[in-house]
């Protein structure tokens, strides 16, 4: 069994122009499955979303998706994969699956991908939480991302020590061990509030949400597939 009970990863409602990256997917989804490890994910039944949720639920673990009411017609197609909790707009969706993981894993994707695994990066350089965060660098897609962080820290904008947050791999297997070992090494070292923060990120979205139903603003972030 693996160290982490329960892995949020971010990835693409749609498969991309390669196999390849349909192959990580579910490779990533039998890793899970050999360490036991549950999955929290945007609740999409397409693309790569589908696949690593159908594996991992295949495999015997549990899966939880997590979808604006909004998306559900565009992402859910036939049934669902697992366990569906369906929140009000997408600033719930992150909160709650960062809630409920351990440790996190971005797979490539498009615009809400890079965005929701941005977001969880800097939320560990702000010290909400220490879970660690990984990027699948499938076939070097994220080669420029990564490249941008590098800039980031040569220009001064990122602090050398925050650029260690993102943990990167080729493979699912080779990925896991590198965030169990920093799991194992690093826990609690860079966390200034630890888990409490996210229910405090929680109630923030819902306040937002309020205000925006008050002043008759459509839900952010609602219209587009990720």
């Amino acid at each position: 069994m693996g160290k982490f009970k329960r892995v949020c990863v971010f990835c693409g409602s749609n498969s991309g122009n390669r196999k390849i990256f349909g192959d990580a997917a579910l490779d990533l989804g039998r890793q899970l499955v050999e360490k036991k490890m549950d999955l929290v994910y945007g609740g999409g039944s397409g693309g790569l979303m589908g696949l690593v949720s159908r594996t991992v639920f295949d495999g015997g673990c549990h899966v939880l998706g997590v979808i604006p009411n909004a998306l559900v017609p565009l992402e859910i197609s036939g049934r669902a994969v697992g366990e569906v909790l369906i929140v009000s707009d997408m600033h719930e969706r992150k909160a709650e699956m960062a809630r409920r993981a351990d440790a996190f894993v971005a797979l490539p994707g498009g615009y809400g991908t890079m965005e929701e695994l941005l977001e969880i990066i800097a939320w560990s350089q702000l010290g909400i939480h220490d879970k660690p965060v990984g990027l699948l660098n499938i076939d070097g897609y994220y080669d420029c991302l990564l490249g941008l962080f590098d800039k980031g820290v040569e220009e001064g904008f990122i602090n050398p020590s925050a650029r260690n947050i993102v943990i990167s791999a080729q493979t699912s297997r080779e990925l896991l061990q590198k965030m169990e070992t920093i799991s194992t090494t690093f826990s609690g070292s860079n966390s200034k509030t630890g888990g409490s923060a996210v229910p405090w990120l929680i109630q923030v979205s819902i306040s937002v949400t309020k205000a925006r139903q008050v002043l008759g603003l459509t839900n952010y972030g609602c219209s587009g597939r990720l």
